[in-house]
């Protein structure tokens, strides 16, 4: 496959303004390409499965915004939904038919839970469900795991410290210790782990939170048995289980990794596909747990723009899509070929890299172990692999988030095509690569 001739000033040149006005130039840390040679590509349009960035250059798409777009870009039924509703206002601050249609689109086609509330972002959903979490068992200690990301809190930017049960310690400035004294940070798939954890720190622990598929640090896929695992013990403690779904919820399937595995949470906090493309989070449970959330309830959470009609068109019309037959069969069957053919040539070539997948989500891992389910069996050397791929991608048309850390997306828009040129690409590059 030859290499694009493309130019990238017009983006250089903007990010060179943006560093004028934002911290790094960007407004979210990963945008900023330093694990990738450094220098961002600024999107200008997309449509369907394809992004035009501000130099004119084309890419398929497996970035998909993160996730949201199982759709594509631009996706017409969306943008007529939306369209219609901002022609009668963006925003009232008060409650509208449409955060009712969402929900029950949302309650009569997921079992695993009863009530609702929608927020503005998966981050406000997470420190939402915690504060829930807290304030229905009155207990304050909040266990999570290490490679499960939930967003920008402060109680869960915390890491392992040292020891095999720790109090965490701050992963970023700013954000004081005593949050961290009240987070247990424990290591994926370790049984033992949560023993010690539940052993030492009996009736304190409010909740567990989990990425029930890990995807935000690698794609650290749980086994059946350890998920089931983890429910039985917070069963057992009074402890609440929170599903951190805002990846896989709706992306897995319309019931999330808790429909995959069958699992019941506590709680459970959505994300990115919920919005179809705007920004919406959400968190659900029981009505016995939900009742506790004001304004019937004593735990407190509340928001200018959530639930604002824009967003809640934007989300009825991408969820509506995602409920027609064999939407989810068809796209995660294309998924698993694609990764297949990738996994065969790379075999057949000797190369140490594997895939892994699930759903319509897949991860290139550097190495040579057939799995890994835990950060710490991550080997940061194949990061400098994933860089050198990155760039050959970027070079024939194919644009993949910017840290070997993510994961990638296929979405529905995806054409058999698309699929073709990309695995040609793919096949090119590491070719390269392994050279």
């Amino acid at each position: 496959m030859s290499i694009k001739d493309i130019s990238r000033a017009k983006s250089a040149e903007l990010y060179e303004k943006a560093k004028t006005y934002f911290p790094g130039g960007v407004n979210s840390p990963v945008r900023a390409f330093k694990s990738v040679y450094g220098t961002p590509l600024f999107i200008e349009k997309g449509n369907g499965s394809h992004i035009w960035d501000a130099d004119g250059n084309e890419f398929i798409d497996f970035c998909c915004s993160w996730g949201p777009l199982i759709l594509g870009h631009a996706n017409a039924a969306i943008i007529e939904k939306v369209t219609e509703v901002m022609q009668k206002g963006m925003s009232f601050g008060a409650p509208t038919a449409l955060e009712n249609e969402l929900a029950e689109l949302i309650l009569s086609n997921n079992k695993f839970i009863k009530k609702i509330r929608f927020t503005s972002s998966g981050t406000e959903a997470v420190m939402s469900a915690i504060r829930l979490a807290r304030g229905y068992t009155k207990r304050d200690k909040i266990l999570k795991f290490e490679g499960c990301y939930h967003g920008h809190s402060d109680s869960l930017l915390v890491k392992a410290g040292s020891g095999l049960v720790t109090f965490g310690e701050t992963s970023s400035a700013g954000v004081p210790v005593a949050f961290a004294n009240e987070t247990i940070v424990v290591s994926l798939d370790d049984t033992n782990a949560l023993d010690n954890a539940f052993a030492e720190f009996k009736d304190q622990i409010a909740a567990v939170i989990i990425e029930p598929i890990p995807a935000n640090n690698g794609l650290l896929l749980q086994s059946q048995e350890y998920l089931q695992y983890l429910r039985d013990i917070c069963t057992q403690n009074g402890t609440l289980l929170i599903f951190d779904e805002v990846i896989s919820g709706f992306r897995v399937g319309f019931e999330g990794a808790a429909g995959v595995y069958g699992i019941q949470p506590d709680i459970i906090t959505y994300g990115k596909i919920i919005g179809g493309g705007l920004p919406v989070g959400a968190y659900g449970a029981s009505a016995e747990v939900m009742d506790h959330i004001s304004p019937i309830g004593s735990v407190y959470q509340a928001g200018t723009l959530s639930g604002n009609p824009v967003a809640m068109a934007a989300g009825i019309a991408q969820l509506s899509q995602l409920l027609k037959p064999g939407f989810y069969d068809s796209l995660n069957a294309t998924t698993t070929a694609f990764v297949n053919d990738i996994r065969q040539y790379a075999d057949g070539k000797g190369y140490p890299v594997k895939l892994f997948t699930i759903g319509s989500i897949f991860w290139f891992a550097f190495t040579d172990q057939e799995s890994i389910s835990t950060a710490e069996q991550i080997d940061p050397n194949g990061m400098v692999k994933f860089k050198e791929m990155h760039r050959e991608l970027l070079n024939r048309g194919v644009y993949m988030g910017p840290s070997g850390y993510e994961v990638g997306f296929i979405s529905s828009a995806h054409t058999a095509a698309d699929l073709e040129t990309t695995k040609t690409a793919i096949f090119d590059s590491l070719d390269i690569v392994f050279k």
